[in-house]
């Protein structure tokens, strides 16, 4: 089974197979161009198209990024992602259509053992050995989530919910919740009183019609 196969299957992986380094490289090479080019800059689109797994026509990724593998990430339509992207998509993660991140937010598929001599070793040539597994993250349609969080793997963060700012993600979390803290829990749902369409001007209400549609 190749060392790619072992991620997908649940299984350990060795990070630092030729295998796996060349995957990588394009993916942090890729990082480093789009960082370093103007946010106005066109191009920046097909960089995100050559690392991305999977992406929407309409996206935009603010910069700085930083994407372990990259291919490994599938994201839907109309994608928004603030300052200082952290994806480290050992295994593979999902995110649905409308979705946001604030600055700062880390999505971390990928794991340690917790016993030391199984996490790290050295072998007869004195070379490292490390030890990791990975669980996917799977990100609902019509998600925000607030700067500082970390959403760890194995997490399902459901549609329409919204993850506060500082936020530890270690457990699934429902549809159409608010949920925050350290670790992360749902503290009450999402519902109509929570609008805020009485602070737009009326000379933007044609502007922001498209955010006042109904939506499942």
């Amino acid at each position: 089974m190749r060392e790619e196969e072992k991620i997908f299957a649940g299984k350990m992986f060795d990070p630092r197979c030729q295998e796996l380094k060349e995957i990588k490289h394009k993916a942090h090479i890729l990082c480093q161009k789009y960082n370093a080019m103007d946010e106005y800059d066109p191009q920046r689109q097909d960089v995100i198209r050559q690392m991305i797994g999977k992406i929407g026509n309409v996206f935009y990724f603010q910069g700085p990024i930083q994407f372990n593998y990259g291919c490994h990430t599938m994201i839907g339509e109309n994608f928004f992602a603030n300052f200082n992207l952290t994806v480290m998509d050992d295994a593979r993660i999902y995110i649905g259509d409308h979705v946001c991140f604030g600055p700062n937010v880390s999505l971390m598929a990928t794991s340690h053992p917790l016993l030391a001599q199984e996490r790290m070793g050295l072998d007869a040539q004195g070379r490292t050995t490390m030890a990791e597994y990975a669980e996917e993250i799977h990100i609902g349609d019509c998600v925000w989530i607030a700067c500082n969080t970390v959403v760890v793997g194995g997490v399902h963060i459901g549609s329409h919910s919204v993850i506060g700012a500082g936020s530890v993600v270690t457990h699934d979390i429902p549809d159409h919740c608010l949920a925050y803290g350290n670790p992360c829990r749902p503290v009450r749902q999402i519902t109509e009183a929570d609008s805020k369409k009485h602070l737009i001007l009326p000379e933007d209400l044609e502007h922001f019609s498209y955010n006042l549609k109904k939506s499942n």
